[in-house]
């Protein structure tokens, strides 16, 4: 279990940041389950990233060395049975990081407990996520902080990330007999190549830095690549659509369905789609038909589909009958060959 000494950005001696175990888990859960009035999702992720021997994932937490843990039975939601192992110190702060390609990293999950907010301990927790990424071979590594969420913002400016990107989701409901309002763009064969090459040229592409929704990290960007769109049409998970004028108008593809339940405790399936770019309304307006109707034939009930955040682009869905988000997403970016770790 790798240890990290965190005086360098604490002035708490008492304070080290190491790899998570499963023994934390009473700790994490402890400072995670009321992170926002909805809740967290970390108290039902964290027994599953325990289990898993990912090689492109790691999961590290800031510790009070001079704390105790806290007793499995005095925490709600934690079955005493599940925690086998406690550890020996107090979990405090917890982040993840991620390995998206040979060259890519992401960091989530950055939580830190309310009694022990600013003592810098998110900047030692990211450190040591960037300095494992680096080690693994990645040269960037992004987050992604919701718009409203200003301390997030600031504190990620202050851990090391630029500002990188922006987009907004949009829903287009599953239907299987949508049409577009004109004829003027439609289906076209779904051709990788011609989607990559509009792709190299797009406005979006530019918007949004080249990234997509990432295939394996459900909250994820990364690099969209000629390869996946090769894969994505194998798979029949490609759509293209015509420009009035002709060629290629705008393309997206489906890159998971996942169960999710809604409010009311109801399973639900959602068709995600990793970017939708297009030329113009008509070609919007097709797109986004052919998307309702490939969220039906795969029996999806909701959507989700990354736009860039423009004036144009969200008007342009708006203009199609799309629902689209309150609020747009940013990503902050890193340059992990600007930082130099002890």
């Amino acid at each position: 279990m790798d240890v990290t000494r965190a005086t360098e950005y604490s002035t708490d001696p008492e304070i080290e940041v190491r790899e998570a175990v499963p023994g934390d888990y009473p700790a994490v859960v402890a400072f995670t389950a009321d992170t926002w009035e909805s809740g967290d999702y970390i108290p039902d992720a964290f027994p599953q990233w325990m289990a898993d021997d990912d090689p492109d994932t790691r999961t590290f937490v800031a510790v009070d060395t001079s704390a105790a843990p806290p007793a499995p039975e005095s925490v709600d939601g934690v079955d005493p049975d599940d925690v086998t192992d406690l550890a020996d110190d107090r979990a405090v702060g917890i982040c993840q990081a991620v390995g998206l390609s040979e060259h890519e990293g992401w960091m989530q999950a950055m939580r830190v407990d309310r009694d022990y907010r600013g003592r810098r301990l998110s900047r030692a927790l990211n450190d040591a996520g960037f300095h494992w990424l680096y080690e693994t071979g990645r040269r960037v590594a992004r987050n992604m902080v919701f718009s409203w969420n200003t301390s997030g913002l600031g504190a990620s400016r202050v851990n090391g990330f630029d500002p990188g990107t922006e987009f907004r989701w949009v829903q287009p409901a599953p239907d299987a007999d949508a049409t577009a309002r004109t004829d003027d763009a439609g289906v076209v064969d779904a051709d990788p190549d011609a989607a990559w090459g509009f792709w190299t040229d797009a406005a979006a592409r530019d918007a949004l830095d080249g990234l997509a929704l990432d295939p394996s990290e459900s909250w994820a960007l990364s690099e969209l690549t000629r390869e996946r769109l090769r894969q994505a049409a194998a798979d029949d998970r490609l759509l293209v659509v015509s420009a009035p004028d002709g060629g290629v108008g705008g393309f997206s593809y489906r890159v998971r369905t996942s169960e999710r339940e809604d409010d009311d405790g109801e399973s639900r399936a959602r068709a995600e789609y990793g970017v939708a770019a297009w030329r113009d309304p008509a070609s919007c307006d097709a797109l986004l038909a052919a998307i309702r109707r490939d969220a039906a034939f795969v029996g999806a009930d909701t959507t989700r589909v990354l736009i860039p955040e423009s004036v144009e682009y969200v008007s342009d869905a708006a203009l199609a009958g799309a629902d689209v988000g309150e609020e747009p997403d940013f990503v902050m970016r890193a340059d992990l060959t600007e930082r130099h770790w002890a």
